[in-house]
């Protein structure tokens, strides 16, 4: 029997657009992909979002904790993964923190927003 995909929820589909148009070399959180989609305090549905759609080889490694840290237990595989990737980008990740003022993606949310007007 075929199998059949359901589409994506629109409220979803915004944040996976969010999340592809992060540069290379850019970092983002969780807080700031959810508000850019116009879902502000839906940080957590953008980790949800990760998960559940890593088929689509999104640039996960651009995501992190609202303190530019990355959200994996420190040493853990996957945070050594972040961690590498980002270092192939050119994103300094020290001590598994990543400096957002340096390499934050528009750090001003409002600044960004308001130009646009």
């Amino acid at each position: 029997m075929k199998s059949v995909r359901a589409p994506i929820p629109p409220g979803h589909e915004v944040l996976l657009r969010v999340i592809r148009s992060i540069p290379r070399g850019r970092v983002a959180s969780y807080g700031e992909i959810a508000a850019r989609a116009g879902l502000p305090r839906r940080a957590r549905l953008v980790g949800r979002i990760l998960g559940d759609y890593s088929a689509l080889r999104l640039p996960w490694q651009r995501v992190l904790r609202a303190d530019g840290r990355i959200a994996f237990a420190k040493g853990s595989a996957g945070w050594r993964e972040q961690r590498a990737r980002l270092l192939e980008e050119g994103v300094v990740v020290r001590n598994g923190r990543v400096d957002l003022a340096r390499f934050g993606w528009q750090r001003d949310l409002d600044e960004a927003l308001w130009k646009m007007a």
